[in-house]
C-alpha cells in the first residue's frame, strides 16, 4: 500500500515538473491563454504593404507598414470603403491612421476595401487591399458564454493540480508509514 502510494505520487509529481519554454522570472503574472481575448481586427498584405485595422471606440485605427521591412508608412492617403461607408483616414502617428465613424461597432462581418497611395517621397506606390473585419456580438452580462471549471477560475491548471495531488498523496503515505512504524514499536508486550 505504502509503495503504491509513493509510486503514484512520484508519477503525478513528474507531470508537475514536465514542462518547458516558460518564463519563471519575476515578471507580471501571465493570463491564461483561454482568458485572453483578441478584439476584432482585419489584416491585409500585398507585395508592398501590410495593414492591420482595429476598431477602437468610434474609430477604426489602421496600422500601415512596408511588407519587406516592417517600417511604418507615413504620409500615405488611405481610403476605406465598407458597404455604404466611405472615408479617408487621417494620420495620427507614424504609420498609424484613423477613420471616425460608428460603422464598425455593429456586430457582423464587414468587408473592407482599402485604397493606399503614397507620395513621391515614399515611392509613389498605389495599392488596393481587401480584408474582412469580424465584429462579434457583445457577451450578455451574467450569461453562461464563459463556462469554466472551478479549478480554472481559481487559477489551478493541470500542472498545479498534479502537484497538489502529489503533495496530498505523499502526506497520506507519510501518515500511514508513521502509523505502521508506531504500531511496530508498540507491539505486544511479553
Amino acid at each position: 500500500m505504502r509503495s503504491a502510494a509513493i509510486v503514484l505520487a512520484l508519477l503525478l509529481a513528474g507531470n508537475a515538473f514536465a514542462h518547458g519554454g516558460e518564463d519563471h522570472g519575476d515578471g507580471a503574472a501571465a493570463t491564461p491563454a483561454a482568458a485572453v481575448e483578441a478584439g476584432p481586427r482585419a489584416t491585409a498584405a500585398s507585395e508592398d504593404f501590410e495593414l492591420v485595422a482595429l476598431p477602437q471606440g468610434d474609430k477604426l485605427l489602421i496600422y500601415l507598414d512596408r511588407f519587406a521591412t516592417n517600417e511604418p508608412v507615413a504620409g500615405a492617403t488611405i481610403e476605406i470603403e465598407s458597404g455604404a461607408f466611405k472615408a479617408v483616414a487621417a494620420a495620427v502617428g507614424p504609420g498609424v491612421y484613423a477613420v471616425t465613424g460608428d460603422a464598425f461597432k455593429t456586430p457582423g462581418r464587414h468587408a473592407l476595401t482599402i485604397t493606399i497611395e503614397t507620395d513621391a517621397k515614399s515611392g509613389g506606390i498605389s495599392d488596393l487591399l481587401s480584408a474582412t473585419l469580424d465584429v462579434a456580438a457583445p457577451k450578455a452580462a451574467g450569461g453562461d458564454s464563459d463556462i469554466r471549471s472551478p479549478l480554472a477560475i481559481a487559477g489551478l491548471g493541470p500542472t498545479t493540480l498534479s502537484l497538489v495531488v502529489a503533495v496530498v498523496l505523499l502526506a497520506i503515505g507519510a501518515i500511514a508509514w508513521r502509523r505502521r512504524a508506531r504500531a511496530g514499536t508498540e507491539g505486544p508486550t511479553p
